[in-house]
């Protein structure tokens, strides 16, 4: 098995991180994947297609999504965590999800409720610039070097 690769902004296979094992369940997954993953932001037209899906990360729930893009080298997710954590938003790069359950209404990511919760603060205003993006872009991709996925 290659060493996982983790690029922040884009939306990935999901046997990229699967296991022998699990392989059946990843290829199950990849049609959902397909679907997001063709999607781009003028595919879209405005549509919102993943608000109010629940986000579990892998230890629990974690809020809903309130908004999210599909442009190709830009994907993410803004997730409300509700009362999780006194209410902020975060924002999560689309390379954390490893699966989305359209039937559940569901977005998987592969990273635990601290490490979400231990992410750059969430600024409406500044969320889209490149410092911004870099910030957050370097705590995920740090998370993953200490962290690899498990599944």
């Amino acid at each position: 098995m290659q060493p996982f690769v983790f690029e922040p902004w884009s939306w990935r296979d999901p046997a990229a991180t699967s296991n022998p094992d699990t392989a059946h369940i990843a290829d199950a997954d990849r049609d959902d994947a397909a679907r997001t993953d063709n999607q781009t932001g003028t595919d879209l037209a405005g549509a919102d297609l993943l608000a109010g899906y629940h986000v579990e990360a892998t230890d629990g729930s974690i809020g809903k999504i309130d908004e999210a893009t599909y442009d190709v080298g830009n994907a993410y997710l803004v997730v409300d965590t509700g009362p999780w954590i006194f209410g902020r938003k975060v924002l999560l790069p689309a390379g954390t999800v490893v699966r989305v359950d359209h039937d559940d209404n569901k977005v998987h990511v592969d990273r635990t409720k601290a490490q979400i919760k231990d992410s750059p603060e969430y600024d409406k205003d500044t969320f889209n610039t490149p410092a911004y993006r870099e910030q957050v872009g370097t705590y995920y991709t740090g998370s993953y070097r200490d962290t690899p996925p498990t599944n």
